[in-house]
């Protein structure tokens, strides 16, 4: 590559890097306000911002070990030769420990005396059977691959590649917050389809997370065709390439939901409803109470 073109090249994957960091950082933000402004949690389960905490903690774990540990890079580049250099980026890191803050003040929202709030009986503090499940068969996961690990020892395959190594406890923890990450927005989803509204669910979450997918994916893309292996390089990093396409098809689920399926939060407050417009507060409590019974069984 010219040179010229891979500097241009290397300062766009930059821009984008921090772009995407930008959106999915200002993404987190409705839920928080909105809960603030409500002062309650009252229709909006723990089971989100729960599993938030165990992906993002996994997805930190991730970047920090394929940015710092001599070890993980040294066992990365030993298995993808044509592409020795994780296309992981500080700012991966960044977000994912801001993501998970982020989580871990939702998720303590859910116990209004520490905000202040008047606590009301409709308000859910234990996430669901499924969630749990989750959690700690993902734990299990985790714990048996470095079992195989201990156990191996190492170990080399006849082409002198690492069968068992440290690198496969990081990949299934990355595998973990794919995991989350597809279970997450599922009950929503669901939810505004039996509820046939959209009232209380951001938009703006929506579309900030679709663009920072689409940033996310582009900085991929431009890190592999540096490194010339083309397609490789986004595959060889499931984690990042996983992540934002799974995001991705669930943004646009929403947007469809919101924008063609059930119209705008106005025209869904008159025809669901038939009270014509109402105070925002009141929408909310009522998307609440339509939501418990669709997702309570989770």
């Amino acid at each position: 590559m010219i040179p010229q073109l891979e500097q241009l090249a290397r300062v766009v994957s930059q821009l984008c890097g921090w772009a995407y960091f930008f959106c999915w950082t200002l993404s987190f933000y409705p839920q928080i306000m909105l809960n603030i402004r409500r002062r309650t949690t009252e229709g909006y389960l723990p089971d989100y911002p729960l599993l938030n905490i165990l992906g993002f903690s996994c997805y930190g774990i991730t970047a920090a070990a394929f940015l710092y540990s001599p070890v993980i890079r040294g066992q990365y580049a030993a298995r993808h030769p044509a592409s020795p250099e994780p296309t992981v980026r500080f700012n991966d890191l960044a977000f994912a420990v801001h993501a998970c803050l982020c989580s871990i003040v939702v998720y303590s929202q859910f116990w209004p005396r520490l905000w202040g709030w008047k606590p009301t009986t409709a308000v859910h503090t234990k996430a669901g059977r499924t969630s749990i499940g989750i959690i700690w068969g993902s734990l299990f996961g985790v714990v048996i691959t470095i079992g195989i690990v201990l156990v191996s020892g190492n170990t080399t395959s006849d082409g002198g590649h690492l069968k068992w190594a440290w690198i496969d406890v990081i990949n299934a923890i990355s595998y973990v917050k794919l995991l989350v990450t597809v279970f997450k927005y599922t009950p929503q989803a669901i939810s505004n389809v039996r509820r046939k509204s959209t009232i209380g669910f951001s938009i703006w979450q929506v579309l900030l997370d679709f663009s920072g997918g689409i940033l996310s994916l582009l900085q991929l893309v431009i890190d592999s065709a540096l490194q010339s292996t083309g397609w490789r390089g986004v595959t060889d990093n499931p984690l990042k390439f996983g992540l934002a396409n799974i995001s991705m098809l669930f943004d646009v689920i929403f947007m469809v939901q919101h924008y063609i399926l059930f119209g705008p939060v106005e025209k869904q407050s008159v025809e669901g409803g038939g009270h014509g417009r109402r105070d925002s507060a009141a929408q909310s409590r009522e998307e609440g109470e339509s939501l418990l019974p669709a997702t309570e069984h989770r």
